[in-house]
């Protein structure tokens, strides 16, 4: 009785110390009762990856790394990690180490192939490292932390030259820009403030203004409308015809043709017309000097001998 009871003991040591060891294997990720296959990986640097980092594919966690260390002779870190059997992955498959989060916990992931012969234990896989989000916003401030000191150099550079530029003079006259400038903006507002008392006292004057231009160009509306409404179109026609017959009398005096063409053109009329005019005034003259020739009577009814020869 005595060792039957120690034997018991003995086996509930045993079994608490064997759920110890499944339930500590299985908060790790891994399973006691589980085949696993043991894997190798060498990352040129491997910070914030510590024993124990889950292994995912996918985002469901696979394996677990259970060991880091240089390799021999070289600065390389070789990372050791179990993952489950059975997923029947290819020995091409690649170890990619990323960022878990932004407080920097770093795990693996399996970028899966199947075109070649299953993994198995022992077997090395290609290692990549995939940016984190501290070392992408680092990518992102270097450049931006280089603008910023060059713009502060060129700001510097300016303040110095405008410190060379604004001497005490310069400063002074400066001074005096500036309270001219407000004594004009003063008188601005001074000028504004008469305007507007102007306009208060002739706004009965600027609205009859204001309606007797309206009325103004109502009358024009009208004119305008007349004129569109009158048959300007038929006068311009009929001066155009004017003008057409006009032109067709020029052209015929111009050639010489009817009566008014031959007096521009031919003076044998004209010279008739002198020589007509000529004897008229001999006609005339002799008739005043001798108007018996061509007047005869008598006051006692008989005739007078013409004794004058001519």
């Amino acid at each position: 009785m005595k060792y039957a009871r120690e034997v018991k003991t003995a086996l509930l040591v045993l079994t608490g110390i064997l759920f110890f060891i499944v339930g500590f294997n299985y908060l790790k990720g891994s399973s006691v009762f589980e085949r696993q296959l043991t894997l190798y990986t060498i990352y040129p640097e491997v910070e914030g990856l510590v024993p124990g980092a889950k292994v995912t594919l996918n985002g469901l966690t696979i394996g677990k790394v259970i060991e880091l260390d240089f390799q021999p002779g070289s600065t390389d870190i070789y990372v050791k990690m179990q993952i489950r059997d059975g997923l029947n992955l290819s020995s091409n498959s690649t170890a990619i180490l990323y960022e878990t989060g932004i407080i920097g916990g770093m795990a693996i992931q399996i970028n899966p192939a199947f075109d070649a012969q299953p993994m198995q234990t022992g077997d090395t896989l290609s290692g990549t490292i995939k940016p984190g989000f501290t070392e992408l916003v680092n990518r992102q401030i270097a450049p931006l932390q280089a603008k910023i000191e060059h713009m502060l150099a060129s700001a510097d550079s300016v303040f110095s030259g405008v410190s060379n530029v604004l001497n005490n003079e310069s400063q002074n006259n400066l001074k005096n820009t500036l309270e001219d400038l407000s004594a004009t903006l003063q008188n601005l507002n001074k000028a504004s403030g008469v305007l507007v008392d102007v306009l208060d006292e002739n706004r009965s004057d600027l609205q009859g203004s204001m309606k007797n231009l309206n009325n103004t160009s109502a009358n024009i509306a009208a004119l305008t409308d007349s004129l569109s409404q009158a048959n300007i179109k038929g006068t311009i026609d009929s001066f155009q015809a004017a003008a057409g017959s006009l032109q067709a009398i020029l052209s015929r005096v111009e050639d010489g043709s009817g009566t008014l063409g031959q007096l521009v053109h031919n003076d044998s009329l004209y010279r008739q017309m002198e020589s007509a005019t000529k004897a008229m005034d001999a006609l005339l003259t002799d008739l005043k000097a001798h108007p018996k020739r061509y007047v005869h009577f008598s006051i006692f009814g008989r005739k007078e001998k013409d004794n004058e020869n001519d």
